[in-house]
């Protein structure tokens, strides 16, 4: 790998992370501490927008509650570089040799990736990525999630969460098989084309969760081939009975009818 890749990840902490990857349970994923050159990782939670900039996207709806942008134009420099470099033809080709995968594409529009920020009253049910990306004509097949807030404690929530596959019901997740807290520069790395349902658990502080997200994309494979072009969200617990919110989720997932809920601020 080059030395200017060098110089903004940690390679060595990556391999590492990447040994057994598919093996992982509920489904292939890699958790890398570490992961940015430490000074590069200090100056990138700098660049993030206050929670409460104007030029985010607001997510407000009973299954996603956060903030977003994938706008190329507002990112600052160094944020501009890492996007650049991690949707590089030196990554996609590291994973694709590294995984056994012919080939590996970036997403040099960020569908769905960029910042995120979520905050107390935050959340992200559990849900089933997309399968096709709806520009590009290929299959999402990986997720890189990179949390970038200084000082978070295990106590203050926002874990990402894997779920085991539920035998009985696919619409539903099975139970919690595994929770990832946001520690400062601690990555996930996971395949998102399997049953792989994932949440987010709000955080409990005012702080906010910052994260930088990349998806990575593949070409479809025909004989796992979805029709699902819109990501699929579950009820919690709570929610399960709620008869409006079963409709929401129903439209939301539906391609042709998914913009009469799905609203952004």
């Amino acid at each position: 790998m080059c030395n200017v890749m060098n110089q903004y990840i940690n390679f060595k902490n990556l391999n590492k992370a990447l040994r057994g990857f598919y093996s992982k349970k509920p489904f292939p994923y890699a958790v890398i501490d570490n992961f940015f050159n430490k000074k590069i990782a200090k100056k990138l939670e700098r660049e993030f927008p206050d929670y409460k900039d104007k030029n985010l996207h607001e997510y407000k709806n009973y299954c996603e509650v956060k903030k977003t942008s994938n706008n190329w134009n507002l990112f600052p420099p160094l944020t501009y570089k890492i996007f650049s470099t991690l949707n590089s033809q030196q990554i996609t080709k590291y994973f694709s040799k590294k995984l056994k995968i012919k080939e590996v594409f970036p997403d040099y529009g960020l569908h769905g990736g960029g910042w995120h920020l979520m905050r107390n009253k935050g959340k992200l049910n559990p849900h089933l990525d997309y399968y096709i990306h709806p520009k590009a004509d290929l299959q999402r097949k990986f997720n890189l999630i990179i949390f970038l807030t200084k000082g978070w404690k295990k106590d203050w929530g926002g874990e990402t969460c894997f779920y085991k596959t539920n035998k009985k019901n696919k619409k539903i997740p099975g139970k919690i098989s595994k929770k990832i807290y946001p520690k400062f520069n601690r990555a996930i790395f996971f395949d998102v084309s399997q049953n792989s349902w994932h949440s987010v658990m709000g955080p409990k502080k005012k702080i906010t969760r910052n994260s930088m997200a990349v998806y990575y994309l593949i070409n479809p494979i025909r004989k796992n081939f979805s029709e699902r072009k819109k990501a699929f969200y579950a009820p919690t617990e709570k929610q399960k009975n709620n008869k409006k919110i079963l409709k929401f989720i129903s439209l939301r997932s539906n391609p042709k009818h998914f913009s009469k809920v799905y609203k952004t601020k």
